[in-house]
């Protein structure tokens, strides 16, 4: 069966259909993505399927070894501590330098999460959690700290995908961030940290959310 593509790019448009089903967990970690089976499936040639799978790889949300399709990577249990380790500082200097104030861009993706149809693919919540969380870090002005935080990121889409049956009730998740906003928001630096560290201290064996 075809499905037809957005007259965009043809590379562009493939590579974000890949993308949400990569994000929403459709294409699970560990299945091969074959260029002939794509091709076919979205009915287009291979060199396109090449160039949009490279794509994905070059995001980190996909995996190329040579002699081997495509695929996309498992991010285990201790992966997801170890990426939490390293966050948890990064996100606490964004909660000392942002303590006191409210971060319009996050404030903004929030609201695009809230709005999001019932029936929206968790790709979409994805897509607003990241730009939530990285408007915070970019609220703090510090190029270094964006491009540490940035070093996380595919990883970090990964992760989310393995909430999506924590948050059946995508309210769960927007409340979440609104507690997180407000205690931000209302500071003092602390209170902020305090509020940052409990966020990310909820789920991952011990740990409930990236």
């Amino acid at each position: 069966m075809t499905l037809p593509l957005r007259p965009v790019s043809a590379v562009g448009a493939l590579a974000d259909a890949l993308r949400r089903r990569v994000l929403s967990g459709e294409i699970e970690p560990g299945r091969p993505l074959p260029e002939q089976e794509i091709a076919a499936a979205y009915g287009v040639a291979r060199p396109t399927v090449r160039e949009a799978l490279a794509a994905l790889v070059h995001e980190g949300l996909l995996r190329r070894e040579r002699n081997r399709s495509a695929y996309v990577p498992e991010v285990t249990l201790t992966d997801l501590a170890d990426l939490m380790y390293v966050r948890r500082p990064l996100e606490d200097l964004m909660a000392e330098a942002v303590a006191g104030r409210r971060v319009p861009e996050a404030e903004a993706a929030l609201a695009r999460m809230d709005a999001l149809p019932a029936a929206a693919p968790w790709a979409d919540s994805v897509a607003e959690h990241m730009a939530l969380h990285q408007a915070l870090i970019e609220a703090v002005g510090s190029p270094r700290l964006e491009r540490l935080y940035g070093a996380l990121h595919a990883e970090t889409r990964l992760g989310l995908v393995r909430l999506r049956e924590v948050y059946e009730d995508r309210e769960v998740l927007v409340r979440e961030h609104r507690e997180l906003l407000d205690a931000i928001a209302e500071g003092p630096a602390e209170a902020a940290r305090a509020a940052v560290a409990a966020h990310l201290g909820h789920g991952w064996g011990g740990e409930r959310h990236p």
